[in-house]
């Protein structure tokens, strides 16, 4: 199953890249995704994340299909 992660902000920063297709060979939840990737760059793991899921917020447990687009951005606060 093919997913395509998109980054913004600080995560984009810190991955590289806005951008980038996640090849899977079984189910895995969001928040498992999210593992993975903060794994393979750890400074993500110093802030707080959030995700959404074909541009809608999404919970951790939330399976991801084939297909779907998981987007990654740090918490933002505004005054």
């Amino acid at each position: 199953m093919v997913i395509q992660a998109l980054f913004f902000g600080a995560t984009a920063q810190i991955i590289g890249t806005r951008k980038n297709e996640i090849v899977l060979s079984h189910k895995i939840t969001a928040s498992q995704l999210v593992e993975r990737i903060i794994e393979d760059h750890p400074q993500l793991a110093r802030h707080k994340l959030l995700f959404a899921i074909n541009e809608e917020y999404a919970a951790g447990d939330t399976q991801i299909k084939d297909g779907d687009e998981l987007a990654i951005f740090t918490a933002v606060s505004g005054g």
